[in-house]
């Protein structure tokens, strides 16, 4: 049995495990991603605003989907508006803030 090896394959006492570990960096921003929200969102309202209209013209036949969009248009505004609401209180209270 060799053992001559063991030795100098162990991390010293002193030693960082982690000191050369190179963390992956996102490539989306913050801004980029609320931007990628904002269109979806936007989207969805325009398709539900389309579908509306071909109901009104009686193009559509099933009303199923019609109400399908219009609920997910509804709740991404109303996800939207709590989001933009949550940030505005957040702040304010760092502006109330004493330095």
């Amino acid at each position: 049995m060799n053992v001559s090896n063991v030795g100098s394959e162990l991390i010293k006492i002193n030693q960082n495990p982690f000191q050369n570990v190179e963390t992956a960096k996102p490539k989306t921003s913050f801004s980029n991603v609320l931007q990628g929200y904002l269109e979806n969102v936007d989207s969805t309202v325009k398709q539900a605003q389309d579908l509306s209209t071909k109901v009104a013209a009686g193009e559509v036949d099933n009303i199923h989907d019609v109400m399908i969009a219009s609920q997910k248009a509804q709740l991404a505004l109303e996800l939207t508006v709590t989001i933009r609401d949550k940030a505005v209180e957040a702040y304010q209270e760092m502006m109330r803030m004493q330095i």
